[in-house]
Formats: C-alpha cells, sequence, structure tokens
C-alpha cells in the first residue's frame, strides 16, 4: 500500500478538505476507529469463494487477486457478465439515487469510479465548484482498482469533488453521520463479512440517509435461470479466458453470484444492520436487483 497524502486525524474528519487521497495505513485505519472493535479475519472460520469453502483471511486475499487480476478490463468483465447492459443499469441506479447539489456520497467498492463519475455528472459542475457542495469518497479494498479510478477521472477531467481512499467495507475509516448516501455496486458479494459492511454502512451514513446497493441477483422466472446458468458457466468462463486471458477470475465471479443471498433474503440483511423502508427492485428478470434503504 503506497501513502501519497496521509491525513492527520485532528477530532473529526472533513472529507472537503481532501481531494487527492489515494490511500489509507492499516495503522491511520486504526487510529479512525474510534475505540471500537475492529473486524477480524480468521482462517479458523469458514466462508466461501466461489464454491469453494476457505478461510475468512484466504477469502480476503483471493479477492483481492481476483480484482487486481481484473483491475485493467473492468469494463469488459461487466459487459462479458450482463452482455453490456450493466451501463443501463448504472444509469438508471443513479437516476434511482437522485442525488442533490450537497450531497456527501461514499461509493464503496468503487475503485474504478463508474458510480462516482455518473454522481458528479448528475449533480453537475456548479454544485462540485461550490464550497461544502456535492462531493464522492470513491473507496475500496483493492490499490489496482483505485490506480484505474484515478487514471479515468484525470482522463474524464474529474478533479475536483472526488478523493479516493483505500481501505476495508467492514471497518470504515470515517466518523459516524458523516455521509448522505452510501452506493455499491457489485462488490457486496465480494466482502467476507457482509452484515458487517452493512452495519459499517449504517454507522458512517447521517440520520436520513440513504444506503443504495446494485448487485448481481437470482433470476426470475425459473425457466430463465436455466438460460442464465447456461450462458454464466459455459460462455462467460471461456470469454475472460478468450478475451482477457483469465479463466478463474471469470469462474469465481460466476459463482460468487450464486453464492449471494436471493434478493428478498439480502433485504432482511438490509433490516437487520438497522435500516428502515428496505425496498429492492429487479433489473432484467432478477439479472441484477438494486436494494434500498434508509437510516433513521
Amino acid at each position: 500500500m503506497i501513502l501519497r497524502n496521509a491525513l492527520r486525524l485532528r477530532g473529526s474528519l472533513d472529507l472537503s478538505k481532501y481531494h487527492n487521497i489515494n490511500s489509507i495505513t492499516s495503522s491511520l485505519l486504526h487510529r479512525q476507529r474510534f475505540d471500537r472493535q475492529a473486524s477480524t479475519y480468521s482462517d479458523d472460520k469458514t466462508t466461501h469463494f466461489g464454491f469453494k469453502n476457505v478461510g475468512e483471511k484466504e477469502k480476503k486475499e483471493a479477492v483481492l487477486s481476483v480484482f487486481h487480476s481484473v483491475a485493467d478490463s473492468y469494463d469488459l468483465m461487466n459487459d462479458a457478465m450482463s452482455l453490456g447492459i450493466h451501463r443501463v443499469w448504472k444509469d438508471a441506479f443513479m437516476k434511482k439515487l437522485d442525488p442533490g447539489p450537497n450531497t456527501k456520497l461514499l461509493d464503496v467498492a468503487g475503485g474504478t469510479g463508474d458510480i462516482s463519475f455518473r454522481f458528479l455528472d448528475y449533480v453537475g459542475k456548479e454544485a462540485v465548484n461550490k464550497d461544502d457542495g456535492a462531493s464522492v469518497t470513491v473507496f475500496d479494498i483493492n490499490a489496482s482498482m483505485l490506480k484505474v479510478g484515478e487514471a479515468r477521472a484525470s482522463e474524464l477531467g474529474h478533479t475536483k469533488g472526488i478523493s479516493f481512499v483505500q481501505g476495508d467495507a467492514q471497518e470504515l475509516p470515517f466518523e459516524d453521520n458523516t455521509f448522505d448516501c452510501y452506493t455499491i455496486a457489485f462488490g457486496i458479494r465480494n466482502v467476507v463479512k457482509i452484515d458487517e459492511a452493512l452495519k459499517e454502512a449504517h454507522r458512517v451514513l447521517k440520520p436520513g440517509g440513504r444506503f443504495m446497493c446494485l448487485e448481481f441477483s437470482k433470476v426470475k422466472p425459473q425457466e430463465l435461470e436455466s438460460l442464465y446458468d447456461l450462458y454464466s458457466f459455459q460462455v462467460i468462463p471461456p470469454m475472460g479466458k478468450i478475451l482477457a486471458g483469465d479463466w478463474d477470475s471469470y469462474q469465481y465471479l460466476v459463482e460468487s453470484i450464486r453464492k449471494f443471498p436471493d434478493q428478498d433474503t439480502f433485504a432482511e440483511m438490509i433490516r437487520e444492520a438497522g435500516f428502515s423502508f428496505v425496498t429492492y427492485e429487479d433489473y432484467t428478470f432478477g439479472v441484477a436487483a438494486v436494494h434500498s434503504g434508509f437510516k433513521l
């Protein structure tokens, strides 16, 4: 992990002061925990990595390896996983979020910037340039994904109202009640302890803040499920090998979708994390779904 701009903690974290945050060291993360219990990983406790049962530490490292491998071809990966429809889903996702000119957004697992750039375009330059205007913090555990996002931000001219922070979704380095909105797109199924990530999302949101998650989900009706499985397992991994030279990462991504909770189960997990008014909307027959909840 490379630290380009170290932050000095002086009571509270004022995100508006920082526009070029590239990563945060583990010691800094610890200092921002405010004496709360840190999230831990254990190989004595098992979880799943795709269809394999592995230790928690092993999954964390394996997921990091997958996304380091696919970082430079991330758009290609999403095109393969969704037949290109992910771009339409993300546009609809941002329209549903409907951020205002002063919205402070935390975009988790957002390293390459797909959601964050849509946010900046949606609120407009005037909102970003004004004092205490709209801003987005791009947060990701993977340095390779963040590097891609930073390069894309520069290419697209997004130099204000955006910061990049490296860290763990299970242990967010932000104070309570910091953000107006929390988004996570195609990332939460890769988190080792989803329940802890959801609780952290609730913690850092302001009262009235909104949680929104876009994720691959369970296809409906059942007749389409077999066709989707055929495409997923027989087409996507070979496509990954041909287009990106990587079969195994694409195989994991397909398997991880099947291990992720269905729409109703995930909605209940969000409620258990403390959110209210939890709803979901299926996209493209449930290939993906958007879950939404509010912190009261």
